[in-house]
């Protein structure tokens, strides 16, 4: 258990010196005792080539300390200034087109990029060296938002030589390059590793193997990046570093990452989310339009939360309208408090609120802050504060236990984005689909890695959609005493993107296959005997395995065998929840059927309740009205 906190994300180098002082006490008044700073701020770290700055800095982490604020120091990598394009040219990260991202915006570096990265670490060590010892810096956050913006595939030439010798250390030769990839079909092989390109302007489909390969030598280049900076730090300090991963951004392994790191964190803004990253009906966007998604923040606290080995933090939360989603509504009253109580309900040790005041200049001018750009007070400042008064009363953080848990796996995201086989079909809409159907049951949830080798402490597991199911986890689910439930595709690709054989899901104790698998286009979906339909997906399973669900038109639906449950489809939302809620009667979980933007959370000492309906609700004894939270003693 470690205590809350709240925290601002603030841009000292945007306002006049004098305005600091002022600042950090109305930040203290407000309950705020953690302050992020000088994340973009590397032209006034160094506005020229070796030539340091670093007196504005000193003076603002003193007078935010003085304050009482504990920093949160930043490498400020994701903007690298103007003059870093002169002294290295090629370190522009290219877009699927083979065209540079130009200067003028922000994360325009490739991870791929060996002078760039050198730079990295160069700022990242004199920063370190500066104040890596100073008691008044908490925490250091390395870059900012990897993979924002599309950002993790980069088709630059730095990429397409760092991607031929990923490819030579992985299969030492071409000749083994192109038996694993499947080079003989369409004349695809190679002569020698100096041929292979990036998998880019193709006429039509490239060889899916050929991406796969890629996404994970991407994947790995992030971990690189990452890891050279954290490298750099940990010779100077022993505070925690940490880095703000964004939501529904699968473009690398999140987990990789997290090892080299002390605590995730992750920037939460529910309707921006809502409007610009999640699919919906227009009526239920509509009806979460200024509350965002019932279930998108918790899915990513407790992904997170995963990431960080237990410790994580919100490092941005949304408090007013955004500026970059293709509508930015304002948030209901009470939504900044809710937004901020799930999350410490999930575990979260410190909520930051984006920003300190709104900037009245630049890309993010009509992005709110705590504060108005007149330094007038927000409407998000208030509810920050109530909830800063509110974790005074109860300061301890932590999550109850869960009997539940979903394995999430990145790969599994590469693998269906290269072969989707359905104009609509995505890992992670399939991973919050289960997700939401296990909060409509009232659970907590862990979320773990596909690497899980010990499942005993969890009574219901789901995997779907899970591309490759590694050995330890095959063994994990053949120990459980509880039920796992798989699939839709799930085993059904090898590391290189091939169909395994035998046939997936080749999954011991559960005797079937795959004989044929279709997509569904939204106007056919396939009603299920017991309610509900599957959507999307449907898969045709041969063999003996005992059938526990069927299909309207009598073809099996859900297989079983031991621990293991076989989904053979992507169930709606209402068939989700029923086979949830079966699921935790078989194996002794009370579970509720909650409406959809009512939520249940309990941590180790009180049970929250979390209204994101636009009217009252009566549970438990209380009357919780829209855009509320409450929560009672366990």
């Amino acid at each position: 258990m470690t205590d809350r906190s709240l925290g601002v994300c603030y841009y000292p180098e945007h306002w006049p010196q004098e305005l600091w002082a002022e600042d950090a006490a109305r930040m203290r008044a407000a309950g705020i005792t953690r302050v992020r700073i000088a994340e973009f701020a590397w032209s006034r770290i160094e506005p020229a080539p070796g030539a340091l700055s670093f007196d504005w800095l000193d003076a603002a982490i003193e007078t935010l300390a003085q304050a009482g604020l504990g920093i949160v120091m930043c490498t400020p990598t994701a903007t690298p200034p103007r003059w870093m394009l002169a002294r290295h040219p090629g370190m522009l990260a290219h877009d699927r087109e083979g065209r540079p991202r130009e200067f003028g915006s922000r994360r325009h570096y490739c991870f791929s990029h060996e002078g760039y990265r050198g730079e990295c670490v160069r700022i990242a060590d004199l920063l370190g060296a500066r104040y890596g010892r100073d008691p008044r810096i908490v925490g250091w956050q390395i870059d900012n938002e990897y993979g924002c913006h599309d950002t993790s595939l980069s088709y630059s030439p730095a990429a397409r030589e760092a991607f031929r010798d990923w490819c030579a250390q992985r299969y030492q030769s071409a000749e083994a390059l192109n038996r694993a990839w499947g080079n003989v079909f369409w004349s695809m092989e190679y002569g020698a590793m100096e041929e292979i390109g990036l998998p880019m302007l193709t006429v039509t489909e490239a060889n899916p193997a050929h991406v796969m390969a890629f996404r994970r030598f991407s994947s790995d280049q992030v971990v690189h990046f990452n890891r050279a900076q954290a490298e750099a730090l940990r010779r100077h300090t022993r505070a925690p570093l940490i880095h703000n991963y964004m939501g529904r951004e699968t473009g690398f392994d999140h987990y990789a990452v997290g090892d080299d790191l002390d605590i995730a964190s992750w920037d939460s803004y529910p309707i921006g989310f809502l409007s610009d990253r999640l699919e919906g009906t227009p009526a239920r966007k509509t009806r979460f339009l200024r509350q965002g998604d019932p279930d998108m923040q918790a899915f990513h606290h407790d992904l997170y939360r995963a990431v960080g080995r237990g410790r994580w933090w919100v490092m941005e939360q949304q408090p007013g309208p955004v500026n970059w989603a293709p509508w930015n509504p304002a948030p209901l009253p009470g939504m900044v408090r809710l937004w901020s109580w799930e999350a410490f309900a999930h575990g979260a040790e410190t909520v930051c609120y984006f920003r300190w005041r709104q900037v009245p200049f630049a890309q993010e001018q009509h992005h709110a802050g705590l504060l108005r750009p007149d330094s007038a007070a927000a409407p998000g400042l208030e509810e920050a504060a109530q909830v800063g008064r509110e974790i005074a009363q109860m300061p301890q953080a932590g999550t109850g236990k869960a009997r539940a848990a979903l394995i999430f796996d990145y790969a599994s995201a590469w693998a269906w984005e290269t072969q989707p086989q359905g104009a609509d079909f995505s890992y992670f809409e399939l991973c919050l689909d289960a997700y939401r159907a296990l909060r409509r049951a009232g659970l907590n949830i862990d979320i773990l890695p596909p690497g899980t080798a010990d499942l005993s402490g969890y009574a219901l597991v789901l995997a779907p959609g899970l591309a490759v199911i590694p050995p330890a986890l095959r063994e994990a689910f053949a120990r459980m005493e509880g039920i796992a439930l798989v699939g839709p595709r799930a085993n059904a690709a090898t590391p290189e993107m091939s169909i395994p054989l035998p046939l997936p899901p080749a999954l011991d104790g559960l005797p079937a296959a795959v004989g044929l698998s279709e997509s569904l286009p939204p106007a056919a979906p396939l009603p299920l005997a017991s309610g509900g339909a599957f959507q999307r997906w449907f898969e045709h399973l041969e063999g003996t395995a005992e059938i526990a669900e069927w299909t309207a038109d009598g073809r099996p639906a859900m297989l079983c065998g031991g621990a293991l449950r076989y989904l053979c489809g992507w169930p709606d939302p209402d068939a989700f929840a029923r086979i949830v809620r079966q699921a935790c009667a078989q194996v002794g979980i009370e579970a509720l059927d909650l409406p959809d933007g009512l939520r249940r959370r309990d941590t180790a000492t009180h049970r929250f309740w979390f209204n994101y309906l636009p009217e009252t609700v009566e549970i438990d004894g209380m009357r919780i009205a829209p855009a509320g939270v409450a929560w009672r003693a366990l």
